[in-house]
């Protein structure tokens, strides 16, 4: 039997023990912007670091397209600014039927600050038996549209 608190969004002993989906064999990747030495893969697959940064400012997408849907039991994201302080929002969406519909699992804030705190990292557990797609919005800065989003790592359990 396996036990979860309602409303905890800490991961329990079981799903942490779960390897990441394989998303360079599983998935294909769409995002809306990349820098040259900071390419989407450094955020998706193991073994690469530094992460993905955004080509231009603003806001952007990072999709995830299943080549056939998979169990997903997790999403972990991990982001990092430590130059600037910013409000960042990012928008987590899945969709079981290939887009039709899409269903928002969480809209959050975090404010990064160099002198204070320069990372987030959040585990949502969902436990979804067929997704398609999972779609990840990031606007880098909500007063500001000159900002550049990023994101360390995405990890698909």
């Amino acid at each position: 039997m396996q036990k979860r608190i309602i409303g905890d969004s800490r991961p329990n002993k079981a799903s942490s023990m779960i390897e990441p989906l394989n998303l360079e064999a599983l998935a294909d990747v769409e995002v809306s912007s990349e820098a040259k030495e900071h390419t989407i893969e450094a955020a998706l697959l193991p073994g690469f670091s530094g992460g993905w940064r955004a080509g231009m400012p603003g806001p952007q997408v990072i999709r995830l397209l299943f080549k056939q849907a998979q169990p997903v039991q997790s999403i972990q994201l991990d982001f990092l600014e430590s130059a600037i302080a910013r409000t960042q929002e990012y928008v987590l969406r899945i969709s079981a039927d290939n887009g039709q519909p899409f269903r928002e699992i969480v809209r959050q804030q975090w404010h990064f600050n160099p002198q204070g705190c320069t990372a987030e990292s959040e585990q949502h557990v969902l436990d979804l038996p067929a997704v398609s797609i999972i779609e990840l919005h990031i606007t880098p800065d909500i007063s500001n549209s000159s900002a550049f989003a990023s994101l360390e790592t995405m990890r698909v359990f």
